[in-house]
């Protein structure tokens, strides 16, 4: 009888205890139970959204219930990466992640940094680029400059988003090639060039990856690479340091998710993305699209947001973009 009555508050303390656990703990023993989600900062169309999508494919046999791609846009990113802060931080929902998230709030315009996300693996790494209608009256980067010399701010170029990286490297341009254009935002490098398509814009600054089935299809041209070589597609689009201008700016993606995610989520998923990332599938798909593959495990993936936002922070400061 005695024993039985042991038993019972042992019992009973074990649950007491249990119950005054985290959720996320409990939950992690089986992890992951529901689908992942992987949240895309981005409007359908651009090279995030193909990087996440391929990405997605490619992940889903490694959990149970698979992972599904979901897009929410506005802010540059900050729309979508808000979104997976105020979600449970159990590892069911990820993001995809891109330099906007080091530049953003620099510029005050996303109250986080990428110390209240938890890093997994850098997929992707890739130049901007200025890219024009293939009817435009500016056959070279030097045309397009002289016309934008000769009428300052009138050239109407679109961008992914005020403080996106293509924001931040069509400033720095400006800057060094002594022009000036109109910058029109939009929630993503698909629309804009859907806009440039439609006439509504001079030219889009995007990297060539994401303008690449255009130019293939001859209705769009290259003018010029931010980068410190030539991309191998496009082999005869000049650089911006080949004419003298002292630019190499671009985009990088990857993936993320929340702070304080239960260590038993970030071990699988960490495990699993580094399979993924490496995964032969992925990375001819990646290519195929044009986009520069590029692998870095979390630990990696996190010094190099903490080199490029002390990067940044000076470029913004030299460059007086606010």
């Amino acid at each position: 009888m005695l024993m039985r009555q042991r038993l019972m508050v042992a019992g009973l303390a074990f649950a007491s205890a249990a119950a005054s656990l985290p959720a996320q703990s409990l939950a992690a023993d089986n992890y992951p139970n529901q689908p992942v989600t992987l949240v895309v900062p981005f409007q359908p169309g651009g090279g995030t959204d193909a990087v996440a999508r391929t990405f997605a494919k490619v992940s889903a046999p490694y959990f149970p219930k698979g992972m599904v791609v979901l897009n929410k846009s506005g802010a540059g990113g900050a729309v979508g990466w808000n979104y997976v802060l105020n979600n449970k931080n159990d590892g069911h929902t990820l993001t995809v992640v891109t330099a906007e998230f080091v530049i953003l709030p620099l510029l005050g315009l996303f109250d986080h940094t990428y110390k209240d996300y938890t890093p997994l693996v850098q997929l992707n790494a890739d130049p901007a680029a200025i890219v024009v209608p293939a009817n435009s009256p500016y056959k070279t980067i030097d045309d397009f400059m002289a016309a934008a010399r000769k009428s300052p701010a009138t050239m109407n170029v679109g961008t992914s988003g005020t403080g996106s990286i293509y924001d931040v490297a069509l400033s720095a341009f400006e800057v060094k090639s002594d022009t000036k254009f109109t910058h029109i935002p939009f929630p993503g490098s698909g629309p804009a060039l859907l806009n440039l398509l439609g006439g509504q814009l001079d030219a889009v600054a995007t990297s060539p990856a994401e303008a690449a089935e255009y130019v293939r299809a001859g209705k769009m041209r290259l003018l010029v690479l931010m980068s410190d070589k030539r991309v191998p597609e496009f082999a005869d689009v000049p650089t911006a340091k080949e004419k003298g201008i002292d630019v190499a700016y671009g985009t990088w993606r990857g993936i993320a998710g929340p702070k304080d995610m239960p260590p038993a989520a970030v071990a699988k998923l960490k495990e699993v993305f580094e399979k993924v990332a490496q995964d032969p599938q992925l990375i001819s798909a990646i290519k195929a699209q044009n986009l520069g593959y590029v692998y870095a495990d979390g630990a990696a993936f996190e010094k190099k947001m903490a080199a490029e936002t002390a990067d940044y922070a000076e470029i913004l400061k030299t460059l007086s973009i606010k």
